[in-house]
């Protein structure tokens, strides 16, 4: 299994499936990761928390915790 946690900086990946209990899920939908969905790894913060992603048109930030719930390919 590859998470968003994994990817290089500079690349595109969609989303397989999001893991996690309900509340943590319904959250990172709530910022528009849902399945099927296209993200673009923006930049990684130089100790590697938080990562940037631009989804659905706007960027993101993300704790590496919550990164590694999110299933790519």
């Amino acid at each position: 299994m590859q998470t968003l946690r994994h990817i290089p900086c500079g690349q595109s990946v969609t989303i397989v499936k999001l893991h996690g209990d309900s509340p943590v899920k319904r959250r990172l939908m709530d910022m528009g990761l849902t399945k099927g969905t296209q993200v673009y790894l923006r930049k990684v913060a130089p100790l590697g928390d938080p990562i940037e992603v631009t989804v659905r048109g706007y960027e993101l930030s993300l704790r590496k915790a919550d990164a590694d719930l999110v299933e790519v390919i």
